[in-house]
């Protein structure tokens, strides 16, 4: 369970991690954001049903909207877990295929390539140590790990854009780590054969498969 309340956000914190969306990206009514999204959830849609798992693991669901989303995309899989460190935010019943699961990313409850796909996005920015979560998130994978993070600096430049903190410059609260699409190829690389790199602003968003063996199915 969370340990406190973040003072600025108000959120659940754990540790150094805040738990939750500082700002609702998925309900936002800004028509720019709105686009924003769309351009996100389609690069992962896309890398998604170019595997088409019949088993899947979310790691940092959080509120369960992209758990939502891509269990109704047209790669309906057979199962569907979505877990979080803190789940009091998740809606439950948000669909019957989704089981909702409270675990850190860094100690996953599953054992060794339990899931075709592992999807873990909006999280590593978020972790102290995110090749340890990312290690962890690859061994439970047994064919594909989907990974998104905020490309840097665009994200803050555009979070200064539209005024929002600026006393941090542009961080978002909660990002502890900053990855350029350089860096996540890179941390990525370490475990992962990168099979696909889709960067909608302002958003990279990677697909591959564990290095102990090639995924034939979901490369090009």
């Amino acid at each position: 369970m969370a340990e406190s309340v973040d003072a600025v956000t108000g959120l659940p914190r754990d540790g150094g991690t805040i738990i939750g969306n500082v700002y609702d990206k998925y309900g936002t009514n800004n028509p720019v954001s709105r686009a924003l999204m769309r351009g996100f959830l389609g690069a992962v849609t896309h890398l998604y049903e170019r595997v088409a798992p019949a088993t899947v693991l979310e790691v940092g669901c959080g509120e369960g909207h992209l758990a939502h989303h891509l269990v109704s995309s047209a790669a309906r899989p057979k199962r569907f877990v979505a877990c979080d460190i803190e789940l009091s935010a998740a809606a439950p019943g948000l669909d019957r295929l989704i089981e909702l699961r409270q675990a850190s990313a860094y100690d996953l409850p599953f054992e060794d390539a339990s899931f075709e796909l592992v999807v873990c996005c909006e999280v590593l920015e978020h972790l102290s140590d995110p090749q340890r979560g990312l290690a962890e998130i690859v061994r439970v994978s047994r064919r594909a790990v989907l990974v998104s993070t905020p490309r840097e600096p665009l994200w803050r430049l555009l979070n200064m854009a539209r005024a929002r903190y600026l006393s941090d410059f542009g961080n978002t609260p909660g990002h502890v780590q900053h990855f350029s699409r350089r860096a996540l190829e890179r941390l990525a690389s370490r475990s992962l054969h990168i099979l696909a790199l889709r960067t909608p602003l302002p958003w990279t968003v990677l697909l591959g498969e564990p290095l102990r063996g090639r995924c034939s199915e979901a490369a090009d």
